[in-house]
């Protein structure tokens, strides 16, 4: 899974960084997922190298402008391209309501399925919210001023790697067979021999997990969510020396965000949802806040606009960083 970040700012965007929004690109299915999508994310997708015809889900944490306010755009622009074959969009109770509302003031008009489902329910109870072969993911409330909502994207563990060049040593031919085999089950070939598919796979290869988690001040339902997640994406919208006033505001300071992470015991975390007031050249900046939360949990990063993460499993214990350019490094 590839995580990039869309929009890092809280409240309202900045120079450079724009309001809530990250991007999980599933290349195994050329789909993309969407989690917030605040004002002009349309304009960070054009700015990316993602495929924006390739969306196909959108989570909504909660309904507070700066997370919500570019979907319209974003929904209005699929439907004038004509590339979209349709959405699933997860959130709220509200967010029916607010995009038909819209939808119907603007005359705009969406030529494809648009299905919404509200995600209470199932945070309430802890019932998946979605759940295929490949992918499960589930959500769970948050404390903030407004209902809100964290989600955890599982991605399950898969079959050894199928070993092409043996089976075509043994002499199988190509085609369904392989396919069979490559699930690791038994097969009878035309001459009688008995084939096991693990025989021509690889060790198994473990599943990889993400937790997006905006807004809250700490909460232990976010910790059970995100526990043994490979990455955590918190925010941290402001500096521990003003944990009042994140108390206040129901958001998180750089301490609770690592905090979070320690008790859960993730690989790695990520803040985001920044304050425009750590601006580089103000007495606090994001750096500052960094140094904070690695205090606690020495594995953090700061989220920057297009900031780009091939997240790999915790048994792997790396997480690839990638800068805009695509020049990858360690973290």
């Amino acid at each position: 899974m590839q995580v990039t970040f869309l929009g890092t700012s809280s409240g309202v965007p900045t120079r450079s960084r724009n309001v809530s929004a990250v991007a999980l690109r599933l290349p195994q299915r050329a789909e993309l997922w969407l989690f917030d999508c605040g004002e002009a994310t349309q304009h960070q997708f054009l700015r990316s190298d993602l495929r924006v015809s390739q969306l196909r889900r959108i989570f909504v944490t909660h309904m507070h402008g700066d997370h919500v306010l570019g979907l319209p755009g974003l929904l209005a622009s699929l439907g004038m391209a004509g590339s979209c074959s349709g959405l699933d969009l997860y959130g709220p109770d509200p967010l029916r309501d607010y995009l038909e509302g819209v939808m119907r003031t603007t005359s705009t008009r969406i030529g494809y399925p648009l299905r919404t489902h509200r995600v209470r329910e199932a945070a309430r109870s802890g019932a998946l919210l979605l759940d295929d072969d490949d992918i499960s993911v589930r959500c769970t409330p948050l404390t903030h001023r407004i209902p809100a909502f964290a989600y955890r994207v599982d991605r399950k563990p898969r079959p050894g790697r199928f070993d092409v060049d043996k089976a075509k040593e043994l002499g199988i031919p190509p085609g369904p067979i392989y396919a069979a085999l490559k699930a690791g089950r038994e097969v009878t070939l035309d001459d009688g021999r008995v084939i096991r598919g693990s025989a021509l796979c690889g060790p198994p290869r473990p599943g990889c997990s993400v937790v997006y988690c905006t807004d809250t001040v700490f909460s232990e339902a976010a910790v059970e969510l995100a526990r043994g997640a490979d990455l955590l994406i918190h925010e941290s919208t402001f500096s521990h020396g003003e944990a009042a006033m994140a108390i206040a505001r129901q958001h998180s300071t750089s301490t609770m965000a690592a905090q979070t992470a320690l008790e859960a015991g993730v690989g790695r975390l990520v803040l985001t949802h920044l304050s425009p007031r750590y601006l580089p050249g103000n007495p606090m900046t994001p750096d500052d806040l960094l140094a904070e939360a690695r205090a606690i949990f020495p594995a953090t990063e700061i989220a920057r606009d297009f900031l780009t993460l091939e997240v790999q499993p915790l048994e792997e214990d790396h997480v690839v960083v990638s800068e805009p350019s695509g020049s990858p490094s360690i973290a």
